[in-house]
């Protein structure tokens, strides 16, 4: 028996770890830093503003700005496009900002926290935001 309840311990303490590993959007390492007061990314001045990021993770990133000091990041490229053939990445609905819509495969996701609304099981790969307070935003994963 207490093998058992041992063995349950581990496994639960290792559940969270895999996560990430389930989600089909390929990983690409990244570092990258933004100046939310240039002109390109004037929208994250505000809370609830968006602005997406070229050139990053595998489709480009969509950032939104939460609140005053914190940010999401999420790569633009469906988990729902297990084979990646789409190439139209995520965009927002124009009647729900918050809503990511998925036109290939019919899925949408929350842009508040990268959670699956409909015809997807997993969420959206997101990444780390770090800010600093002024005007430096560091994304990387």
């Amino acid at each position: 028996m207490k093998r058992v309840f041992l063995l349950l311990i581990t496994l639960l303490a290792f559940s969270g770890c895999f996560k990430n590993q389930q989600n089909p959007v390929p990983n690409f390492p990244f570092d990258v830093v933004i100046d939310i007061n240039l002109p390109s990314y004037n929208s994250l001045a505000g809370v609830g503003g968006w602005c997406y990021v070229e050139g990053y993770g595998s489709r480009g990133l969509i950032v939104y700005r939460r609140s005053i000091d914190e940010f999401v990041a999420f790569d633009r490229h469906s988990p729902s496009d297990l084979e990646g053939n789409c190439f139209l990445p995520l965009f927002p609905d124009n009647e729900n900002f918050l809503v990511l819509k998925d036109t290939c495969n019919n899925s949408t996701f929350s842009l508040y926290d990268g959670s699956p609304i409909s015809n997807a099981n997993i969420g959206l790969r997101q990444y780390q935001t770090l800010y600093d307070g002024f005007s430096t935003l560091r994304i990387r994963n």
